[in-house]
């Protein structure tokens, strides 16, 4: 997937925030000041985006890597462990390094949509100003109360767009590290799950249940 060039992508973040102030309450435009204000705090959250990304990731091939783990410990000759241990490490590293970037970048174009409406309807211009100053605590803890909305907004819509993509990048997984290990491939074979990112109803990703023998 092409990375964004930073240019694009702060004149995407500036049209998006403006464009999602119709959907106000009132029903009425989101002041230029505030769509700025807003638009230089999903900025600043970009750290914190790259961390979900991240976990949704990592989240995404435990199944597998548990499975593996399993399998290693059960059914692969001790001599041998090492070695397969090494080359299923190796598979689940480039997983990472495939799968990441994908859903990184696609968090970030998100990250607009998802959280400039929640935003503008709990903060006044005014506490925005607060919150980027981070000089009043009192305003720090209802960001905090509203953090786990923002972080549920934006997995959601996530996970939505990933899993076309993620998903057929985990059965290649699965059977990677199947073979990797000297298992027998195919789908449920051993217990190993076909996983894909699920979102529950707290907003996390939730770890796909092993078929039924």
């Amino acid at each position: 997937m092409k990375k964004i060039k930073l240019a694009l992508l702060s004149a995407a973040l500036a049209v998006s925030s403006l464009a999602m102030a119709q959907d106000n309450a009132g029903g009425a435009a989101i002041s230029a000041n505030k769509a700025a204000l807003i638009k230089q705090f999903i900025d600043m959250q970009r750290p914190g985006i790259e961390a979900l990304s991240r976990g949704l990731v990592e989240q995404s091939s435990n199944p597998i890597a548990q499975a593996g783990s399993q399998y290693l410990q059960t059914q692969v000759p001790p001599d041998k462990r090492e070695a397969a241990a090494k080359a299923a490490d190796v598979e689940l590293k480039k997983y990472f390094d495939d799968a990441y970037p994908i859903v990184r970048d696609r968090a970030i174009q998100l990250a607009p949509d998802a959280l400039t409406p929640l935003m503008d309807q709990a903060f006044t211009e005014d506490e925005l100003k607060q919150l980027l100053a981070w000089i009043s605590s009192p305003l720090s803890k209802k960001y905090q109360e509203l953090n786990p909305k923002l972080q549920q907004a934006l997995t959601e819509k996530l996970v939505a767009e990933t899993r076309p993509t993620i998903e057929p990048k985990m059965v290649a997984l699965d059977a990677a590290v199947a073979k990797a290990l000297g298992a027998p491939t195919g789908p449920g074979a051993n217990g190993v799950p076909q996983p894909g990112p699920q979102t529950s109803k707290s907003g996390s990703t939730a770890k796909p249940a092993a078929k039924k023998q």
